[in-house]
């Protein structure tokens, strides 16, 4: 039984394919945040053929393979999970990604890093392979220190192959440059190279010329220990202690094909990401070599780290959304209860504060957000304005519709439950106003909806809010001393909240008026409501169309 397949039916937090360098250094990150991380891994580092690695602050000498398994111990005691195996297919499930493995087992993920590596793939030459990550070497920053000051060869492969033909000779004065696979050299690399001593050799290479430390005797087979020089098709044996190659990256993601992620034109095709490795899809990452094949170590560390971050911080946001919903479900579910409890709520007649101000307007396009039982939508409607109408229960919706229906006003108010975002779309609003947008069972995000409001008003137009300056007394349990009541603002409080630009939007009323009404079972009250109106300034043809 593989004890690390995943029976937990909540989809892991990231799946990181790949246990390298990059890779771990991603689930460190993760695993440190808390998140619930499954690393899938092959156990093929690409710099396994290697004895040494160079380069790496703090671990200049030690076997890569010691880096891998302090940095597997590490991410374990974190919490991260390592499946010894490969990932056959990842398929986009909309809030997930599936991840089926290659042993069987099928994971379900909210985030993807791809940090597979890459395999080189090496000229056909005879007794390379062999001595590859010994004395065949690709990156002289990792491996030049070791044989600096000795005879080294550098085996063109292609034109990215230039850099490293000059490179080397840094490394060593004696330096013998293979070059059939890009002749004619460019004249002013040729030039460079000889006035730096490099000799040039253009004469197609056979093999690899190896010693066996046995015998003394010279062949591309047989127990070798040491790289002694590289055989040109003419049969001559050009001493070399060792031997530079550049590869060709391969980059092996076909699992990863349905996700249609974007690739850069750089050999090897990498991955394309940002800054933070993300790609072009918006659970899914890249890091390591699979993004920058020439990358050494301490490159693919950073890269990793960066994108377990930068995974973590799309969760959290992610997180943030969900909680915004799941708490904006409960407060409608609240109010939807609040309405389906009785017949009515709210008397149906428009709200004196809100009348006396809008009888001053000419009739033109109106939304109405937190509309109720529609009483003034449908006020408007009469008043010959055309109006939409938004509210979170769909049972005051559902009554709104009814009693404009019964005034013949069908064709001049649409009700909706929409956000104030989705309704309407693209469409502005000679008036937009909220009257007494608050929320006693869950708190709305007043101030955000109301900004979102003011977006909606057309230029020249109207923004009008009315609130309640002080809790009403049939509020629950006492109005102001209720301890689940909103915190209440004055309209003074709240314009500076708004963030409206003063350049565009004139203050027309900010006060608080106490009016006479009555509550829920007719009894006569005073009432101190909030009025805060705000004309948004024409400004021409640069203005969006107003809507009519």
């Amino acid at each position: 039984m593989d004890l690390t397949a995943h029976t937990d039916l909540r989809p892991w937090d990231a799946v990181i394919v790949g246990g390298g360098a990059a890779g771990l250094s991603a689930a460190q990150m993760l695993g440190r945040a808390r998140r619930r991380v499954l690393v899938v891994d092959a156990g093929e580092p690409r710099n396994r053929f290697a004895a040494h690695m160079h380069g790496v602050l703090g671990h200049d000498g030690a076997d890569p393979r010691e880096l891998l398994a302090r940095g597997r111990d590490e991410a374990r005691r974190y919490g991260v999970e390592i499946a010894a195996t490969r990932v056959a297919s990842i398929r986009d499930e909309g809030g997930t990604l599936r991840v089926e493995r290659a042993d069987g087992a099928v994971e379900h993920t909210r985030a993807v890093i791809l940090a597979p590596g890459i395999r080189d793939e090496l000229p056909a030459v005879p007794g390379l392979a062999e001595r590859w990550g010994r004395d065949v070497l690709h990156c002289p920053y990792c491996h030049g220190f070791e044989v600096a000051g000795r005879a080294l060869g550098v085996l063109a492969t292609s034109a990215q192959s230039l850099h490293q033909l000059e490179l080397v000779r840094q490394w060593s004065a004696e330096v013998t440059a293979f070059t059939a696979a890009v002749d004619p050299l460019p004249d002013d690399v040729r030039a460079r190279l000889t006035a730096r001593g490099v000799r040039i050799i253009a004469t197609p290479v056979r093999e690899v010329v190896a010693a066996d430390a046995a015998t003394g005797t010279t062949g591309s087979t047989g127990t070798i220990d040491r790289i002694v020089g590289i055989r040109t098709v003419d049969g001559v044996v050009h001493a070399v202690d060792a031997l530079f190659c550049a590869p060709d990256p391969v980059i092996d993601l076909g699992f990863a094909d349905g996700l249609g992620l974007a690739r850069t034109d750089l050999p090897g095709s990498p991955l394309a990401v940002d800054a933070l490795g993300a790609t072009t899809h918006p659970r899914v990452w890249g890091a390591g070599n699979v993004v920058a094949p020439y990358a050494n170590v301490p490159v693919a560390m950073a890269a990793g780290s960066m994108a377990g971050a930068a995974v973590n911080a799309a969760l959290v946001a992610e997180d943030a959304r969900a909680a915004v919903a799941d708490r904006a479900h409960v407060r409608d579910a609240a109010w939807e209860e609040r309405y389906a409890a009785s017949d009515r709520v709210w008397s149906g007649r428009v709200n004196a504060t809100f009348a006396a101000i809008a009888e001053g307007f000419a009739p033109g396009t109106a939304l109405d957000l937190g509309c109720g039982e529609g009483g003034d939508a449908v006020w408007l409607a009469e008043r010959d304005w055309r109006v939409v109408g938004v509210d979170v229960a769909g049972t005051a919706v559902e009554r709104a519709r009814t009693a404009a229906r019964a005034r013949g006003l069908a064709d001049r108010v649409e009700f909706t439950t929409d956000a104030v975002e989705v309704a309407a779309p693209g469409r502005t609003f000679d008036l937009v106003t909220s009257s007494f947008l608050h929320s006693w069972e869950s708190d709305f995000p007043r101030i955000s909806l109301l900004r979102r409001a003011a977006e909606r008003v057309a230029p020249g137009g109207h923004l009008l809010v009315v609130s309640h300056a002080t809790p009403p007394p049939w509020s629950h349990d006492g109005g102001a001393d209720d301890d689940h009541a909103p915190h209440l603002r004055t309209p003074a409080e709240e314009l500076p909240l708004l963030g409206l630009d003063p350049a565009e939007w004139i203050p027309e009323i900010v006060e608080v008026r106490t009016r006479e009404a009555h509550d829920p079972d007719g009894a006569p009250v005073s009432l101190d409501d909030g009025v805060l109106l705000l004309r948004r300034v024409a400004r021409g043809a640069a203005e969006p169309a107003r809507e009519g």
